[in-house]
């Protein structure tokens, strides 16, 4: 995954210094079962228990290597595995356990709500990311979530390989990829001046990536379902170093943690034990009606995929305070905002606007075409917003552009940059 900053980090003057992320795989399957009675949160004297998942009704069951299967619990187990196609893993929590040495390894990631650590499974590099149930999970949803998540493929998704529980928490296991996240490509905090996407098509190309894969997110063309990322923005999206390409990252995240549930035909928020809202999302990147109702839908994440965009044009993030010599506070900078006026200024706002490490190299007409597919998406009424599938054709449409654009002045289009700063 790729490392995401608190939501909260928006709200403060100071910029994130959100790290890299990515992932890579392999797993075991759990030997036996036992009942656990309740839920408690792992640590480094309690896991010398392990557990996975199986239930009965409504309870959890967890794994545990060291003790031998009823017949019952055999047949809930083969059960299990024969539902799962393609092999996606059930990882005992021992293993996961061992890997992150009792979870007292260097963390490869942190923020208020998840964990994440980069180690090896079976002699390969994955990425283990913790993070905290929002409600029981039914054995067949859970199951079905699983096998259709572990069966996508797409060449702009970090692919998630497997899961295990414990406790009130999911380990989720994804593929490593080495990389960046885009955040930091875009603003380096070692050298602002320098950015490994240095050229207009570098940039289009992230954005066609980015849509096509989350048109595949919402569609899973294939698979006869259909998901909600929830967590779109610059840090959960991963540029591949050897290619600079974009992947998203926490592909089923949502929809493992019982962040969204399906309700009377609409994706809702889920809601604790005391009916207190927990709105899952990042100060910026929020569509309106999720603040407001905590009703998540897809247009949530065509929102989010607006502010993405956004920043990838003009560098700039997407929400941030800024101190004001005048009155002497800080005043709240929205990238929505500058974008707006600079599309109402024409082609020169919008030239003024764009990242000046660009260097004034780019088509001035796409750029502002671009602009203003962004800001349709971030319309505040849902209804208004396109679905992605209409999204994708338009970015292709000026993707192209923007390659002729490149081929009529003779700019070569497949350099390879070192993300490295200089």
């Amino acid at each position: 995954m790729c490392r995401s900053r608190k939501s909260t980090d928006a709200i403060q003057p100071t910029s994130s210094n959100s790290r890299r992320r990515s992932f890579s795989s392999s797993f075991q399957t759990p030997k036996s079962l036992k009942p656990a009675s309740s839920f408690s949160d792992p640590s480094p004297s309690t896991t010398s228990t392990t557990n996975d998942l199986a239930s009965s009704s409504n309870n959890f069951y967890f794994i545990s290597s060291s003790d031998s299967l009823s017949t019952q619990t055999s047949n809930t187990l083969s059960s299990l595995r024969a539902s799962l196609p393609e092999n996606p893993h059930i990882y005992d929590f021992s293993l996961i356990s061992s890997a992150t040495t009792n979870f007292l390894s260097k963390r490869f990631s942190s923020s208020s709500s998840s964990s994440s650590w980069l180690c090896h499974l079976h002699g390969k590099q994955v990425v283990v990311f913790r993070r905290k149930l929002r409600r029981s999970i039914e054995l067949d949803d859970l199951v079905h979530k699983l096998s259709v998540i572990c069966r996508s493929h797409h060449s702009s998704l970090i692919k998630l390989l497997g899961a295990s529980l414990s406790g009130n928490f999911v380990y989720l296991v994804y593929e490593y990829v080495k990389g960046a996240n885009l955040g930091d490509c875009l603003r380096n905090p070692k050298n602002p001046s320098f950015t490994p996407l240095s050229s207009w098509i570098s940039r289009m190309q992230i954005a066609i990536d980015i849509a096509h894969g989350l048109d595949y997110i919402h569609h899973c063309s294939g698979l006869e379902t259909s998901f909600t990322h929830n967590h779109i923005k610059v840090t959960s999206i991963l540029v591949a170093e050897d290619s600079l390409t974009a992947k998203i990252c926490h592909f089923g995240t949502a929809e493992i943690c019982g962040e969204v549930s399906e309700e009377e035909g609409s994706r809702s928020l889920g809601r604790t034990d005391s009916k207190v809202m927990k709105i899952e999302g990042t100060r910026g990147y929020m569509a309106p009606e999720l603040q407001f109702s905590g009703l998540v839908t897809q247009k949530c994440d065509v929102y989010a995929f607006g502010v993405v965009v956004l920043e990838l044009l003009s560098g700039e993030e997407a929400l941030k305070f800024m101190f004001d010599e005048g009155d002497g506070g800080y005043k709240r900078v929205s990238v929505i905002d500058t974008a707006r006026e600079a599309a109402a200024g024409g082609s020169g706002g919008v030239r003024r606007w764009v990242d000046r490490r660009l260097k004034d190299s780019f088509p001035v007409e796409v750029a502002e075409k671009m602009v203003l597919v962004a800001l349709e998406c971030l319309e505040e009424d849902p209804e208004r917003r396109p679905e992605m599938k209409k999204v994708v054709g338009k970015v292709s449409k000026l993707y192209l552009e923007s390659k002729n654009w490149a081929d009529n002045i003779g700019l070569p289009t497949d350099i390879s940059v070192s993300m490295a700063p200089r």
